[in-house]
């Protein structure tokens, strides 16, 4: 069974290769064929979509070939033994290919459109002329379109914005400032500001590392997925349980399923801190931290691990190179980690000790779950709309509302319960 699979792959890898650039009908007039391969979920594709339909109305002689890729499988295999073919690899959504040619993304009809259009007038006059169609357009032509590593169109803006956004809550994160707060409470009783400021910096530096190969790990796992909707719907319903399960969390903390730190794991995290406190070396201090970072890093991941996952597969549906969503998901880590620092920053300054109250991880229990809500929401029923800067803003502000009317309130509720 499983050679005929692999055959029947081979098969139609080759046949999808074979795919013809232009052809000569019985009239003896040159036909040029486009392939327009674009997802449902895809806003750029939706943008591209009328105005690739309408080029054969100006150029009856061009053949598109639309190809909607996450929900018609044969269409995805056809995307990448095309690809394949021309040495090219099929990772983002729209890409055009026409002559030979491959080009990813869309920025608009007078830039990306406007070159498509002169490759397609040139590819049929190179055609009627004879010349073998071996040679490749100029360089102009065949570039890739990436927000923030190539041109960024206006609409491109609000991934680095939805970034900023989605990472600023994110860094508000319970967990983390919980194991924090308590490492730094303990170290105030040194009064040594130079071991805060050395074990606090490591303690963070670590915790952004460990972030980071996590959301590389739903990265891939996305992008071996591919862009399929069925993918992108069931991290919007995972996305929607993490929420409520946060939400919940506010109004009845530590009854039922939680994502926060279990409490028979802290005597855990308790005796790790404190040997730091005791190691007899920088080098045997140092180690401890990191390996404190990493243990608690596993507990936080379930504080919120409903936004790396929404913004991960956000990323696989963008029309970006994948060394690109790298690059994002190093700047989302970025954003991560500055509350912290800013955290080791105001202890090394003061000398202060500070615990998270339960009142206020409640309060960031409830903005990440009901933030987590609205993505999970938009995720599964118009993941485009993630496309947009006011959406990134309206969500924002409903999140911090709700948050705020919440807390005020149940103020004097969750003050008596203390």
């Amino acid at each position: 069974m499983g050679y005929a699979l692999a055959a029947w792959l081979l098969m139609a890898s080759a046949a999808f290769a074979q795919e013809p650039w232009v052809q000569t009908d019985a009239d003896g007039n040159v036909r040029v064929h486009l392939y327009f391969f674009w997802s449902e979920t895809c806003p750029h594709c939706l943008e591209a979509h009328p105005f690739i339909e309408a080029i054969p109305n100006e150029r009856p002689w061009v053949i598109v070939h639309s190809l909607e890729v996450s929900r018609q499988r044969d269409n995805a295999q056809r995307f990448i033994a095309l690809a394949e073919s021309l040495g090219q690899t099929a990772n983002a959504v729209p890409t055009l290919i026409a002559c030979g040619v491959m080009e990813t993304g869309w920025d608009s009809a007078g830039s990306t459109g406007a070159a498509l259009l002169q490759r397609l007038d040139a590819c049929r006059t190179q055609a009627r002329s004879g010349m073998p169609m071996t040679s490749t357009p100029s360089p102009e032509a065949a570039t890739v379109r990436i927000p923030l590593l190539g041109e960024v169109a206006s609409d491109g803006l609000s991934l680095p914005a939805f970034t900023v956004v989605l990472a600023g809550l994110d860094a508000f994160n319970p967990c983390a400032f919980f194991v924090l707060l308590f490492l730094l409470s303990l170290l105030a009783h040194q009064k040594s500001r130079y071991r805060m400021a050395l074990i606090g910096g490591i303690f963070v530096l670590t915790s952004g590392l460990m972030y980071f190969v996590f959301m590389a790990a739903w990265l891939n796992v996305f992008q071996l997925m591919g862009a399929l909707a069925w993918i992108t719907l069931a991290a919007g319903l995972l996305a929607i349980g993490a929420g409520l399960i946060n939400i919940k969390d506010f109004f009845a903390f530590g009854q039922g399923l939680s994502l926060s730190i279990p409490e028979s794991r802290k005597p855990d995290i308790y005796r790790r801190a404190r040997l730091i406190l005791n190691a007899g070396n920088l080098p045997a201090m140092l180690g401890a931290t990191i390996l404190l970072a990493v243990a608690a890093n596993f507990y936080e991941l379930l504080c919120t691990a409903g936004f790396p996952m929404v913004y991960t597969r956000l990323l696989t549906l963008s029309e970006l190179s994948p060394g690109a969503r790298y690059a994002y998901l190093a700047f989302y880590n970025l954003i991560y980690v500055l509350p912290l620092a800013l955290i080791v920053f105001v202890f090394v300054r003061t000398l202060g000790a500070r615990k998270l109250s339960e009142r206020e991880g409640r309060l960031l229990k409830l903005l990440s779950g009901v933030m987590m809500l609205e993505l999970g929401l938009l995720l599964a029923v118009a993941p485009a709309l993630l496309s947009h800067l006011w959406v990134s803003v309206a969500l924002v502000a409903i999140a911090l509302s709700l948050t705020g009317l919440a807390g005020r309130f149940t103020g004097n509720e969750m003050s008596s319960k203390k």
